[in-house]
């Protein structure tokens, strides 16, 4: 059995600095580099790199940038037999890193969102040998929720990341269909209005997307760890300690950690740890998915954890 991720594929173009510019500043970066990234491929190349069988769906233009994302997936051993390429240009993001690992993106979705709804016949394709579909929201809403009618049906877990923070409310049915749902600190408030600053109001936050029909509910709270509400118990997964490089795709490779994690039967605190600590690894390193580590690498930070 296999993962599914259904999302987006970009080109990231990324440049450092020493602070993160404000409204209308001009500051002098340093290093520039472009490297795959796009919310579904990251997952992808993440849950892939920690040794699992990934098909990710998904689409690229006909441009330079679709040639070299799609042998980069190659590479990473991701199977893009249902990845499409849709004339125009691929989905690019603009990433400034300032000195301390922090960041700011900019998408332009590009062929992300310009998949029509032909792509769920490779959707229901993918679904008929996996255990668990994450999918996040950097492609056409209608699709995403779509997909997870698709998923529920056959009785495959969904994961859902509500990233980017969403303009507009959810669908009741979406949060319904999410078996996990795994908002950052900017993504909580934005669904829920509740900023999560600490313990006791990531619960409060948590509460909300519960009686809205989610599951569990993972709220991600960077170097403050994570905290996971169920049935009426909270728990929180402290964090990792590490040199943060790069924050970038952070989320992303929690996520495709978590999956696997939960494919291979961990119980969910023991896979929460798991996926802390891809995360943790992965900020000490430059770029999106040149920076997820393999198996080997996020065990021997849990050992040297305990």
């Amino acid at each position: 059995m296999s993962i599914a991720v259904f999302g987006s594929i970009n080109m990231d173009l990324v440049v450092r600095s020493p602070h993160i510019p404000a409204p209308g500043e001009t500051i002098l970066g340093s290093d520039f580099v472009t490297v795959p990234g796009g919310k579904g491929a990251n997952q992808a190349v993440a849950a892939a790199q920690l040794g699992l069988p990934v098909h990710l769906i998904g689409a690229v233009g006909d441009d330079g940038f679709g040639q070299q994302l799609r042998q980069s997936l190659r590479d990473y051993t991701v199977d893009i037999t249902h990845v499409q390429t849709i004339r125009g240009a691929s989905g690019v993001a603009l990433i400034t890193v300032d000195d301390k690992g922090e960041n700011t993106i900019v998408v332009a979705s590009g062929a992300n969102m310009r998949m029509s709804a032909a792509i769920l016949d490779a959707v229901a394709l993918a679904l008929a040998d996996c255990k668990s579909l994450l999918l996040q929201l950097e492609i056409p809403y209608e699709l995403v929720l779509t997909a997870a009618h698709l998923a529920k049906r056959r009785n495959v877990m969904v994961i859902i990341d509500p990233a980017p923070a969403p303009q507009n409310p959810l669908a009741p049915e979406l949060y319904a269909l999410a078996d996990i749902i795994t908002p950052n600190e900017n993504e909580t408030l934005a669904l829920t209005g509740i900023a999560p600053v600490d313990d006791a109001s990531a619960t409060a936050a948590a509460n909300v997307l519960h009686q809205r029909g989610a599951q569990h509910v993972v709220i991600k709270r960077g170097a403050q760890g994570v905290v996971w509400s169920h049935a009426g118990q909270q728990q929180v997964i402290p964090a990792f300690v590490v040199p943060a490089v790069d924050t970038v795709a952070a989320g992303d490779c929690f996520n495709g950690a978590l999956a696997v994690a939960l494919h291979d039967g961990m119980l969910m605190p023991v896979a929460l740890r798991f996926a802390a600590a891809s995360a943790a690894i992965a900020v000490t390193r430059r770029g999106a998915q040149s920076a997820m580590p393999n198996r080997s690498e996020v065990l021997q930070l849990l050992a040297q954890a305990g």
